[in-house]
């Protein structure tokens, strides 16, 4: 800490000191000690307005998760299209819609009841009397001309109609010819029809006589056929005889004429999934995720001036990091066991698991090197994929080239489909130049082997293999205690090269065995078929099929860059629409799935539950603020009390030496009493 001093001139002169410049430096030196309190308080601050900005950004990427997780929300919306809109137009799709195409053909429209009474000179004559009106089957109901002089006229009748609920709707039209009243039925159809049971009215102006009701539409049902099926409707607006769609009725469908006939032109109704909404969700779902990880590929460097961002080095940006990336890179699975309670509990029995394209046999080899002064020649080899049964059933074709020859394809033959007779088939080629051959794995799955007839790098094998190991297969669990419970089980189906990945989860529902695909897309459809049993619970274990296809994001088109950003291909994201729409809605909505997954996580991640890691560190730095605020609060109130206490003493202090020219001046004087001696004196 620094030394604050007092700055006066001469001690004698008088003039004292400034008290308030003084203490104002003793008080800023005091206050040093908070310093370092209030650069960790900006710090905090700093980092909070970070925190709070990434969590607003994983709460617009949670909205647009929700649309994609909801049943209800864009992968359920429909779109409706009409192949004649003169003739029926498609106003409404709703989520409870289902794809599919439909012929429609329109007979005859609905059509509303109507009719006029006869026509007056004047819509100002005077009228009288009354009339009864009926819609349908409902209450007939009389209804009188009011008598009140300038009511008494179509307008006022109108009026007495239109507030009766009859089920009316009274005009007044007027022409050159004269003015009529107008009746129109409230209902469409055929229920809908209007009956004049009685009528007065007439013209007392003029005193034509009773104003005669002349019906001109009666009310009828619109007649048509949907998918072979006659229906009818009371309203042109048609909603629910196709579930889920409303149609609007224009004209009735042309005629058509063919070799069978005249017949009416059928329209076609197609309704289908709203690729375009879907599309425009994921897009924004990868524009929000690129934002929230732009923002935080700028927290781990410096700011415009150099100095590093507030979260720079912090755990909770690795943190939030590595969650992301996880769930991003979580596989969707295709199916699962029923739960159990108890992880541990014994199992017996077996599964059999089979692709639908089967699984494929890729393969991997060494290139040939030639001889040098230090090493020998070496001969390029490569096996295919392990099969566990060598009597499995294959199908496909091998391409194999040696060097820069011309490369020869091996078709299997389906009258020896077998590991065995690939390897024949290729050792019968003529000219192809390698030797196959069945090779045993450590493991006791059998693999294909391929060894160059040629050394050096002019013998290097290209391969290209089609091969598919077509049979389904069987995996039993483990009969060894403490290996046949779920994990066992994984374990064996994992290392049963079957084309899956099992893995054991743990869930509000229990412990369940979950199986994922190792091909993605309708080639890698499971079948599975268990005889699993809980031996300990005495239940069978059944397989729930997860009902999509699709494992991860690369599918939709969606690929990772290596900044940790996205990018949607939107051509492969349609195409996966169009191919195999429910496996979309899977990997999103199915219990498990990678869409429920990663929401989870984003509620987890977030700021919008108490436990979310941002709230948390938002919460951590709220309590060391708290105690920072305190700290400050306290030595400010130290500092108060310090300051008043020096105020006062150096008031005093002076005052004190103010007063010494006066006290000098009084010493003097008695100097002069005592000595007789004046210094003033001039001689």
């Amino acid at each position: 800490m620094s030394v604050v001093g007092l700055s006066y001139g001469s001690p004698t002169s008088g003039d004292g000191f400034n008290v308030s410049s003084t203490v104002s430096s003793i008080v800023a030196n005091l206050q040093n000690v908070e310093t370092p309190w209030k650069n960790q308080l900006t710090k905090l601050e700093s980092q909070d307005t970070a925190i709070s900005s990434l969590g607003t950004l994983l709460s617009t990427l949670s909205t647009d998760m929700s649309s994609l997780t909801n049943s209800e929300g864009v992968l359920a919306e429909k779109t409706g299209s009409s192949s004649n809109n003169d003739v029926l137009e498609i106003t409404a799709a709703s989520a409870s819609a289902t794809a599919g195409t439909h012929t429609v053909e329109v007979t005859s429209l609905a059509q509303t009841s109507s009719g006029y009474l006869a026509e007056i000179k004047k819509s100002t004559d005077t009228i009288s009397g009354s009339i009864t009106l009926q819609v349908g089957s409902g209450k007939a109901q009389e209804i009188s001309v009011p008598t009140t002089s300038g009511d008494d006229t179509l307008a006022g009748l109108a009026k007495a109609i239109n507030s009766s609920g009859v089920g009316i709707t009274a005009s007044v039209l007027t022409d050159s010819s004269g003015s009529r009243l107008s009746l129109v039925s409230g209902t469409s159809g055929a229920d809908g029809d209007i009956t004049v049971s009685a009528n007065s009215i007439a013209d007392t102006t003029t005193s034509s006589g009773t104003l005669a009701y002349t019906p001109s539409a009666t009310g009828a049902d619109a007649q048509l056929t949907v998918d072979g099926v006659s229906l009818t409707s009371a309203s042109n607006t048609v909603t629910d005889l196709i579930p889920g769609i409303t149609l609007q009725l224009l004209a009735p469908s042309p005629t058509e004429t063919t070799s069978a006939g005249t017949s009416l032109e059928q329209v076609q109704v197609v309704i289908g999934n709203d690729n375009s909404d879907v599309k425009s969700t994921v897009n924004q779902f990868v524009s929000d995720y690129n934002s929230l990880i732009s923002a935080m590929n700028t927290q781990e460097g410096n700011d415009s001036s150099g100095n590093a961002e507030p979260l720079y080095g912090s755990p909770t940006l690795s943190l939030l990091q590595q969650q992301l990336q996880n769930s991003l890179n979580t596989q969707n699975p295709n199916g699962y066991l029923d739960a159990i309670t108890n992880s541990d509990d014994t199992l017996s029995g077996s599964i059999n698991i089979s692709l639908a394209g089967g699984l494929s046999l890729g393969y991997s080899g060494t290139s040939g090197t030639d001889a040098t002064a230090d090493t020998d020649a070496q001969t390029s080899t490569g096996t295919l994929d392990p099969i566990v049964n060598t009597s499995d059933t294959l199908s496909g074709s091998i391409s194999i080239q040696v060097g820069s020859g011309t490369a020869q394809t091996v078709t299997l033959d389906s009258s020896d489909d077998t590991l065995s007779g690939l390897m024949k088939a290729i050792n019968d080629t003529k000219g192809i130049g390698v030797t196959a051959s069945i090779v045993t794995n450590s493991d006791g799955s059998s693999s294909l082997s391929l060894l160059s007839a040629t050394s050096g790098s002019d013998g290097t094998l290209t391969v290209t293999s089609s091969i598919a190991d077509t049979s389904t297969q069987t995996i039993n669990v483990p009969t060894s205690s403490g290996n046949n419970t779920l994990s066992g089980l994984a374990s064996a189906i994992n290392s049963a090269h079957a084309g899956v990945t099992a893995k054991v989860v743990t869930n509000s529902s229990g412990s369940q065995l979950e199986l994922v695909s190792d091909i993605s897309g309708s080639a890698g459809a499971l079948t599975v078929a268990s005889s699993i049993t809980d031996t300990t619970k005495s239940t069978a274990l059944n397989y729930n099929s997860g009902g999509s296809d699709i494992n991860s994001l690369t599918s939709l088109g969606i690929s990772v860059n290596n900044n940790g950003t996205l990018t949607l291909d939107a051509t492969s994201l349609v195409s996966t629409l169009n191919s195999d729409y429910s496996s979309v809605v899977g990997f999103f909505q199915n219990m498990d799935s990678w869409g429920q997954t990663f929401s989870t996580m984003l509620t987890d991640a977030g700021t919008s539950s108490s436990t979310g890691l941002l709230a948390l560190a938002s919460s951590s730095n709220s309590s060391i603020e708290s105690t920072l605020n305190a700290d400050i609060f306290r030595e400010n109130s130290l500092i108060s009390l310090q300051q008043s206490s020096l105020t006062t003493e150096l008031n005093s202090a002076n005052e004190t030496m103010q007063e010494i020219p006066s006290e000098l001046n009084e010493v003097n004087e008695l100097y002069s009493a005592i000595t007789g001696y004046d210094k003033n004196s001039s001689s």
